[in-house]
């Protein structure tokens, strides 16, 4: 058993039999990690993948239904990280899955440069602005907005850990779109795949899901957008299936 603070509780990962530990006073995962974790392409027997920005562990833990890869998470917020853990170890993924307290600024430093296969990232999606505009809550400030890493810093540092030909997979906003691209393209990562999301017909997209290839030719694969709920107000079969097929 493992223990929870207070404020924590245990719920089930998105159309998944694994568990996962959460707080809506600290951090709970959204569609828009889940959807990343069926996004990227990932090898199905080995390999190495590294999720930044991993929070409490939703994408490293999704993964595993995919690969049999070795995944690591590295979260900033030792509260999160901690999180992370536990739910590693009441999943029984111990043997597949870590989890590193650390800052992402250091992860170049601590880990080993171009040692990973697959890069994933959730970043804080909203540039630093006025106290006004940020969360007041700190642990949500850190999740939501470019406090302690910038989207620039994100992708360089995706760039100089992952290996020459690997994949990075980014989910964010698409009104960022031109600002990931460019600094992908700058930092040697040629986005290949691009998606975008809607929350029903008739609404704009609220998230963007994009794949780079370290290193790769040019040439972006524009898939078919993907609708999260129907008329009646309820998960599309397109959604609950969703998954990356090469």
């Amino acid at each position: 058993m493992v223990q929870l603070e207070a404020d924590e509780r245990v719920d089930y990962l998105f159309n998944s039999p694994m568990k996962i530990i959460q707080s809506d006073d600290i951090f709970s995962f959204s569609l828009d990690a889940v959807l990343l974790s069926k996004f990227v392409y990932v090898p199905i027997k080995r390999g190495h993948i590294l999720d930044l920005c991993t929070g409490n562990g939703a994408i490293a833990l999704l993964l595993t239904e995919r690969t049999n890869a070795q995944i690591t998470g590295i979260e900033i917020q030792e509260r999160l990280q901690s999180m992370a853990e536990r739910s590693i170890k009441m999943n029984q993924l111990e043997h597949q899955v870590n989890s590193i307290h650390a800052d992402v600024n250091d992860a170049v430093k601590q880990l080993i440069p171009h040692s990973y296969d697959i890069v994933t990232c959730n970043p804080p999606y909203f540039p630093y602005k006025a106290d006004s505009d940020r969360n007041t809550k700190r642990h949500l400030e850190l999740a939501r907005h470019e406090v302690a890493v910038t989207l620039e810093e994100i992708v360089s540092i995706s760039s100089q850990l992952v290996k020459g030909k690997g994949k990075v997979a980014f989910v964010h906003r698409p009104e960022r779109l031109l600002d990931i691209m460019s600094v992908m393209r700058r930092e040697g990562i040629e986005p290949k795949r691009l998606q975008f999301i809607y929350p029903k017909q008739g609404k704009q997209a609220n998230i963007m899901l994009i794949e780079g290839i370290k290193d790769g030719n040019p040439g972006l694969n524009l898939l078919p957008p993907l609708f999260v709920y129907n008329e009646q107000g309820q998960y599309t079969k397109e959604l609950l299936n969703y998954r990356y097929e090469k």
